[in-house]
């Protein structure tokens, strides 16, 4: 049986846009425009932390259990550039999805990755929404692709 289950790992968006609530919007949008459940990991942002910490993180939110269980991973990340790449948690959570045949899905404020890059994160769309309601309408436009 296919899951019905999407991750959210959700990152916060600046001010007025907690992780918490990036997650939420997007889950609104999913469960609202699909037959999906949602699973919301969002993170709190720890600016200027380690690569190394930032990505144990994961590991303290059950990550890799979580992402065995789900049909899709969606990653709400305020900024994906060439800095999104190698070391952040971003990209860890690309690679091991990529590695559990679980295809991942992006969300971004600002999106300033090029083709190439995103080929390597290996995602499938990277929409762009930056305000809890374009999040939600993300959500809904992905919960027809996922």
């Amino acid at each position: 049986m296919i899951s019905k289950t999407v991750l959210v790992l959700a990152e916060g968006f600046g001010e007025g846009l907690d992780a918490e609530l990036v997650a939420s919007a997007l889950a609104r949008g999913l469960q609202a425009a699909g037959d999906l459940d949602c699973d919301s990991c969002a993170l709190d942002e720890r600016p200027h932390e380690p690569a190394a910490l930032a990505l144990s993180r994961l590991e303290e939110h059950d990550f890799d259990r979580r992402l065995r269980a789900a049909r899709a991973l969606v990653i709400a990340s305020e900024r994906l550039d060439d800095r999104t790449l190698p070391g952040s948690v971003a990209f860890e959570a690309a690679t091991r999805a990529r590695q559990s045949g679980v295809p991942t899905y992006a969300v971004s404020a600002h999106d300033a990755l090029d083709l190439f890059e995103a080929r390597i994160m290996d995602l499938q769309v990277v929409l762009v929404a930056a305000s809890a309601r374009a999040l939600a309408h993300a959500g809904r436009e992905l919960a027809t692709i996922v």
